[in-house]
């Protein structure tokens, strides 16, 4: 009996000791970091003052009359509407063209030609930095006509269209940089996922008189649920940022009449622009809960039984 707790010991004491040094380094920069964010909620601190003056909660009394961030958390709501659905949506499509949209050539199931060249294609702009991105839509979304579309526009003797300026327009404007910037690892992602399904079942089904879209919605979507629980995730974690293209791309950071304010940005004002670090932090402990309430009830709310392949 000895002999075998001494030899879990040594088990223990081997695997403990790989695991001291990432765990207290993940202690020290992502869950201090929290515990002081959440510290700092209940100060009126401003960024200089030697020691903070705590106020209990009142800084989060203030968040529920503050109609700036009231229209921040409304604009999220928009983004974690539109931006999953139609990002997954359209990853999905160009994924099942490049997998399997091509049909039943030679050896099996293909995808369309020349689907390596589209794919790379589509990836494109996952890799090019945020603040790029935004400099390239605002010199696309110009209002006048030195604009990429309102120069098409006014060349067809068209109205120029304020893509950016319209506080109607603004918010769309921006999810369709969104889309555009995400949809691309989401193909990629979405084909390694097809890859993975066996290829027999698509030709079954095809022998069987089955459809491209019927091949889609019962083969295709059943077999990569998981995968697409996890981007959605990725994505409704993404719709609760926006930092860069909103600094970037907008008015005034969150322009026009905070018809694009994302709590990011306001986060950043309060905290760096109006020194009010307590305010901010109060700000981002609420951003905190919704992102994790949004997590945990979209892994529930999607929860199905596993297909196995």
């Amino acid at each position: 009996m000895s002999a075998l707790r001494s030899q879990r010991l040594r088990k223990y004491g081997f695997v403990g000791g790989f695991l001291v040094v990432p765990v207290t380094l993940y202690l020290v920069f992502v869950i201090s970091p929290y515990i002081q964010a959440f510290q700092l909620s209940l100060t009126s601190w401003n960024g200089y003052q030697a020691s903070p003056t705590y106020i209990g909660f009142e800084n989060f009394t203030r968040l529920l009359g503050d109609s700036v961030f009231w229209s921040a958390v409304r604009n999220h709501g928009v983004l974690l509407l539109v931006l999953p659905l139609v990002t997954i949506a359209i990853a999905l499509v160009f994924a099942f063209l490049l997998n399997v949209g091509g049909g039943s050539r030679g050896a099996g199931m293909t995808g369309v030609v020349g689907s390596t060249f589209y794919k790379i294609v589509f990836f494109a702009p996952q890799v090019l930095a945020v603040a790029i991105v935004g400099v390239l839509w605002r010199a696309i979304y110009r209002p006048d006509e030195s604009g990429v579309i309102n120069g098409v526009l006014i060349g067809l003797g068209l109205e120029p269209v304020g893509w950016m300026t319209e506080p109607s327009l603004a918010l769309w404007s921006l999810i369709a940089v969104m889309v555009w910037q995400a949809v691309g690892f989401y193909v990629v992602l979405f084909s390694a996922g097809m890859a993975a399904i066996p290829k027999d079942y698509f030709e079954a089904a095809s022998l069987d008189g089955a459809g491209r879209v019927r091949l889609f919605f019962s083969i295709t979507l059943p077999l990569l649920w998981d995968t697409i629980q996890v981007g959605w995730v990725y994505l409704g974690i993404a719709a609760f940022d926006g930092f860069a293209l909103v600094t970037v791309l907008t008015m005034d950071a969150g322009g026009p009449d905070n018809a694009t304010s994302v709590l990011p940005v306001e986060i950043f004002k309060n905290a760096f622009n109006y020194s009010k670090v307590g305010y901010a932090s109060a700000m981002g402990v609420a951003l905190f809960f919704l992102t994790i309430t949004f997590a945990v009830l979209t892994l529930r709310v999607s929860r199905r039984e596993k297909v196995e392949l």
